[in-house]
């Protein structure tokens, strides 16, 4: 219907095919009711003490040749040393299903990998930001063609890309890749991180953040700004 070309979506994952699709952060499990609540979080982000390199929480998707998520659990588990591995496995004990278990691995990352799922994106990616760990995405659409309204358009300063090709083709190695980036550029990203938090959570419905803007007050103003460019 012509009318629906008019009208913008916001969806947790955009399509590359729709210029009416805006994508928006995916829920976390923060949401906070006042400023305060925000800023006491961020700063105990930035006190964590991370004892993983980088880690992981999923499941393989074996049904999927494109899938490079059983490449990277192998990677995974054989830098044990370096990466912490949360197996999300179909069952009604699935560890990932518990919020605490899945925020006590990022918080204890450095990196947290956020490779495609069942879609490009994944809600893992805004949990690890939420927890201070700098998110590795292996293909341009789990956040750089999305998040439009709410992550930096220098990805490099929040985030690692590595181009799932060379997971799938065996010439690049995690543990390896990470290791060598320079620990005062980690720092700067892993600030840039935490700063986004505010930007990528949805406060209390019920409430209002005083002074903070969360993910509602950018999809807002990002609809009002598409309606003035229209009428202009």
């Amino acid at each position: 219907m012509p009318e629906l070309k008019n009208m913008s979506m916001l969806l947790i994952e955009s399509s590359p095919y729709h210029s009416n699709e805006v994508a928006i952060p995916y829920p976390t499990y923060f949401h906070p009711s006042t400023d305060d609540d925000v800023l006491q979080w961020q700063e105990k982000m930035r006190r964590q003490k991370k004892r993983h390199l980088f880690s992981f929480a999923g499941a393989p998707r074996p049904q999927s040749l494109k899938s490079i998520r059983g490449r990277i659990i192998q990677q995974c588990q054989a830098s044990s040393s370096k990466c912490k591995l949360l197996e999300c496995r179909k069952s009604s004990k699935n560890v990932c299903h518990d919020p605490s278990s899945v925020m006590k691995l990022f918080q204890d990352s450095v990196f947290c990998l956020q490779p495609p799922g069942d879609s490009f994106t994944r809600r893992s990616a805004f949990d690890s930001i939420l927890a201070g760990c700098i998110p590795v995405f292996f293909h341009p659409a789990s956040a750089y063609t999305q998040y439009i309204w709410y992550l930096p358009q220098h990805y490099t300063k929040y985030s690692v890309f590595i181009p799932e090709d060379r997971i799938r083709n065996g010439t690049a190695n995690i543990e390896q890749i990470l290791a060598r980036i320079p620990e005062k550029e980690v720092s700067a990203m892993r600030k840039e991180v935490i700063k986004l938090i505010p930007k990528v959570i949805y406060a209390d419905p019920k409430l209002r953040l005083e002074t903070l803007e969360d993910a509602f007050d950018f999809a807002v103003k990002g609809i009002i700004q598409r309606v003035n460019e229209v009428r202009q």
